[in-house]
């Protein structure tokens, strides 16, 4: 991996794939790491694309920040990593919080996007509700640590029955989760819960847009994900059998057949 310091934080990333290749940025959710896109890095390379995949602040070889960190605050650090390497317009995707960081950088930098995936993500603003949570469970993290929680919420991230038919996966998507720092992990819940309404944003884009979801995501269900599709004039709706939460990691094959017919089909036509 490559480090950076980028507004002022160590940023580790990876950057792979042909110079020239159209450049396709992947944005990892919570409380993840570069590594769950493993099986898209491998296939977009070999397809001749550019793959950068970051470390966000606070997870994986990245600079742990405490405090709040805003979704804008890692869409900032995107750019600013684009910067640095000398890429201008590109693909953004995301997972979950990926995603929603992926919407937000299309809301604050939208001279820098070539298109969107958003996988398993939802452009609504947090609720009440959902801010008390978030802030309740940055507390928790910070007093137990992540083992915990990742116990917990294993058969939400990927469908029940993979955790037993994918042990690779779970075993994977849970050394992710515990190897995440509680100060990072509980920095990004904080600064999630004061998300933004995304749903304007994306009704106004004139980009590609892939809408991804698995068929069985716990947080995400498909029909927020078809809510999502109509609202956005360009998008196209996949949904990805025999997974949950994270399609890319539970069933790369689907997942990457979908993103590179997109890639292929859309994003070299609309330039």
């Amino acid at each position: 991996m490559i480090r950076s310091v980028v507004n002022g934080v160590s940023i580790r990333y990876d950057d792979q794939g042909p110079s020239d290749g159209i450049p396709v940025v992947l944005v990892h959710g919570h409380p993840f790491d570069h590594t769950l896109w493993a099986p898209q890095v491998t296939a977009l390379t070999a397809a001749g694309y550019r793959v950068v995949t970051p470390d966000l602040r606070g997870y994986g070889g990245s600079e742990v920040v405490p405090g709040a960190c805003l979704l804008s605050d890692h869409a900032d650090d995107i750019a600013a990593l684009l910067d640095t390497i000398g890429l201008d317009r590109v693909v953004v995707g995301g997972v979950s919080m990926g995603g929603q960081i992926t919407m937000e950088f299309q809301r604050t930098h939208p001279e820098r996007v070539r298109a969107l995936v958003l996988s398993d993500t939802s452009p609504v603003a947090e609720t009440d509700e959902g801010k008390a949570f978030r802030n309740a469970l940055a507390d928790r993290l910070l007093a137990e640590g992540m083992g915990g929680y990742a116990d917990e919420v294993i058969d939400k991230m990927i469908a029940p029955y993979n955790v037993t038919a994918r042990p690779d996966v779970a075993e994977h998507v849970l050394a992710m989760m515990r190897g995440t720092a509680p100060e990072g992990a509980a920095a990004a819940l904080r600064g999630r819960a004061e998300r933004p309404d995304y749903r304007d944003t994306l009704a106004r884009t004139s980009v590609p847009v892939l809408v991804v979801v698995g068929a069985d995501d716990f947080y995400t269900p498909v029909s927020d994900a078809r809510a999502t599709h109509r609202l956005i004039p360009s998008a196209e709706l996949v949904v990805i059998e025999q997974a949950g939460h994270l399609p890319g990691a539970e069933q790369p094959a689907a997942f990457n057949d979908a993103l590179l017919a997109f890639l292929r089909t859309r994003v070299a036509v609309h330039g």
